[in-house]
């Protein structure tokens, strides 16, 4: 390994990366986090950068996928569809693979839908994030209107300026998502938020306190771990999991994005995992998903998207092959800004989505 000083390396863009030749380098982190969640979590010293791949991946618009702020792509495998929401307008939307098309509605009387997770045993019914509730939407996935039918529950009722963010379920069907500051002023150096746990018939509880955007997440149940993003962290957690209890301890940073890019931190945002339990992060201000190793804290591929802003990204199609990869179009980005993508010859597969378990 040849190591190298960031004080004197800086990288012009984040395409500057792929084009290392050596055949592993190691950065030092630049950065302490000072924030004070962070001082129970154990930091390694040093991120690894492998060579990039350069195994060729083809990146395709999906067909009238435009949402102003794309996020919380779902793959449901019994209908063969990715869900996804527009989140700002209480858009929720599904692409038909076979027919490769998009049905769209929106949700009457909300303002948000921060994701859709359809739940089990139940075609038309779907929980949804509406400002700080988790609500069932009942929706034919087709229809241009979806009306809620009830409240499952309710978090920081008293905090007018939160919202609800990403969410999941862990492999399971407990509901896992969080909340973030979105009053007025910066939403990147606020900790308002909070990191939850739920599972039907039990209490909402509380899995990680002073949140700055809760974000990505996803699980590894063969090496029985849980990832987390808190955006405003610039990290990726690994926490060890109990798939019994969903449980999570003992955190530990297995990706610091201040280390890529030093005159100017990447945003993580959402996240996937693939079968071999390599982590796929989307990065909110980078234009690109990073594929990492998170047991050695190594970065394997970058994969370039054509627009800045990427919220979030899932495996799907009907191999689970195909990595869909959400946007954003927000403080006026140019075109195809907003558009939801779908990248292939990735060589390899994801696991579907999740459904919640009422």
């Amino acid at each position: 390994m040849i190591p190298i000083n960031v004080n004197r390396l800086i990288f012009r863009d984040l395409r500057s990366l792929s084009q290392i030749s050596k055949p592993i380098f190691q950065l030092s982190s630049m950065f302490l986090n000072t924030h004070p969640i962070m001082k129970h979590s154990v930091r390694p010293p040093l991120i690894y950068i492998k060579h990039f791949s350069t195994m060729p991946y083809k990146v395709e618009a999906l067909p009238d996928s435009y949402a102003q702020l794309g996020e919380g792509p779902h793959w449901d495998e019994a209908r063969q569809s990715l869900y996804f929401v527009d989140l700002e307008s209480a858009g929720i939307n599904r692409y038909d693979f076979k027919q490769n098309k998009i049905y769209k509605a929106k949700i009457e009387g909300e303002q948000w839908a921060t994701f859709i997770l359809p739940i089990e045993g139940k075609p038309q019914e779907f929980a949804v994030g509406c400002t700080r509730r988790v609500v069932v939407v009942k929706w034919d996935s087709c229809s241009p209107v979806a009306k809620v039918v009830c409240t499952l529950f309710e978090v920081q009722p008293n905090d007018k300026d939160n919202r609800l963010n990403d969410a999941k379920c862990d492999p399971e069907g407990r509901f896992f998502g969080g909340t973030m500051f979105d009053g007025e002023g910066d939403i990147f150096t606020q900790w308002k938020g909070q990191l939850y746990s739920w599972q039907s018939g039990g209490p909402v509880n509380v899995v990680r306190d002073q949140v700055g955007i809760s974000n990505g997440l996803t699980w590894d149940a063969k090496a029985k771990k849980f990832y987390y993003i808190d955006t405003n962290n610039f990290e990726v957690v690994g926490y060890d999991y109990d798939q019994a209890t969903g449980a999570v301890c003992k955190p530990k940073v297995v990706f610091d994005l201040r280390s890529i890019r030093p005159e100017g931190p990447l945003f993580p945002d959402g996240m996937t995992i693939d079968t071999e339990g390599n982590l796929y992060v989307a990065t909110f201000n980078g234009g690109t998903v990073f594929k990492v190793d998170p047991k050695k804290c190594e970065i394997l591929q970058e994969i370039k998207i054509p627009t800045t802003q990427i919220t979030s990204v899932a495996f799907g199609g009907p191999n689970l092959d195909i990595l869909y990869v959400t946007t954003a179009d927000k403080y006026d980005q140019p075109k195809p800004a907003g558009t939801t993508y779908q990248v292939t010859g990735l060589c390899a597969k994801g696991y579907p989505g999740v459904n919640l378990k009422l």
